[in-house]
């Protein structure tokens, strides 16, 4: 098998990225005060109100709720009110920031029962523009084990919402011949922290998605058909730690199989799975 590797010097980059430091990034803390009762509604009305707005953010890893005593230390702030006028249930809240009292987003959404509120929209509403930590923050390795040796992709993505790339290996298998060539480059990317679970079905599965990324590189020294990678929709699912991710949808594509799935699975190689290295 004839294997070609090319490889271009970055020592100068590499030192450029190490140059910046590490961030550490809390996650900030929601109180969720019990709602009231307002004009028609019932104190079991706001009960019930404030159980399923609770059930429905819990999940949410994005996010540290708070709620009874501990409700208004936290950073953001939701208030809400049911009333009930013309045979409509309508619920309304207000979510704030603590430190300055600046409301941030009101919600509002009604029904003919309080079970049949729209929960998700509802708080979709209510914690719109709460600011949410960039957990891609840092520098990310990805691997993938090839029948002729690993290809490995190295990004930082800084806080301006720029990428740079310290390694990024393209790979080709025709036949008896492989080839893999090491680019370097830079690029940009748009990175949102879900407030609400977001769901998608992969091979049958439903996954439940924490941010969505889009992504844009321009590579140099890569094989032609990745020289500009551009990439929308992707959707990250993070480690408890978040020290790992993956693209659950679709990836980074690094590589074209020409010689089926002995060599392997599938005709295109994408890089999915990310460490956190920095």
């Amino acid at each position: 098998m004839m294997k070609l590797i090319k490889k271009k010097t970055a020592l100068i980059f590499a030192l450029f990225i190490f140059a910046f430091p590490v961030f550490s990034q809390g996650i900030p803390t929601m109180g969720i005060l019990p709602f009231t009762a307002g004009t028609g509604a019932t104190a079991a009305d706001a009960e019930e109100v404030t159980r399923r707005v609770i059930a429905e953010l819990s999940p949410v890893t994005t996010l540290s709720f708070l709620t009874g005593a501990q409700a208004e230390n936290a950073d953001y702030l939701i208030r809400g009110q049911i009333v009930r006028q013309n045979n409509q249930f309508i619920v309304t809240a207000t979510t704030s920031e603590t430190s300055t009292g600046r409301v941030l987003n009101n919600a509002r959404e009604q029904a003919a029962t309080v079970a049949a509120i729209p929960m998700f929209s509802f708080c979709a509403q209510a914690t719109d523009n709460v600011g949410i930590p960039n957990y891609l923050l840092g520098r990310w390795r990805s691997t993938i084990d090839m029948i002729d040796g690993p290809v490995t992709c190295i990004l930082e993505f800084r806080p301006n919402r720029v990428v740079y790339v310290q390694q990024y290996e393209t790979w080709e298998h025709n036949g008896t011949d492989s080839l893999k060539y090491q680019a370097i480059g830079t690029g940009t990317y748009t990175f949102t922290a879900y407030h609400l679970r977001r769901t998608v079905t992969v091979g049958g599965r439903s996954i439940q998605t924490q941010a969505g990324l889009n992504i844009e590189l321009t590579l140099e020294d890569a094989l032609p058909r990745f020289e500009s990678i551009n990439v929308s929709g992707l959707r990250l699912v993070f480690d408890e730690s978040r020290n790992s991710f993956e693209l659950v949808n679709a990836g980074l594509p690094c590589g074209d199989n020409f010689s089926g799935p002995s060599v392997y699975p599938s005709a295109t190689v994408y890089y999915t799975r990310f460490t956190k290295i920095q």
